[in-house]
């Protein structure tokens, strides 16, 4: 149960992170600059963030089969 916790609250930051560097590419598109590290940095996360909920659902399906 606390790693189910912990996932959930990374689940969650991630989700905040992801959302805040999506407005960073928003904002540089917008202002006509260069979005490639950004966009690089969103996608890393994006898959960070993949991998997190995956084993949040692994969990939750071992403890709810």
């Amino acid at each position: 149960m606390d790693e189910l916790r912990q996932i959930e609250r990374d689940v969650v930051e991630g989700e905040k992170r992801l959302a805040e560097q999506e407005a960073l590419l928003i904002e540089l598109k917008r202002s006509n600059e260069s979005t490639i590290k950004a966009q690089a940095q969103f996608e890393m996360m994006r898959k960070a963030q993949l991998d997190r909920e995956q084993r949040q659902q692994c969990l939750l399906s071992l403890l709810h089969p």
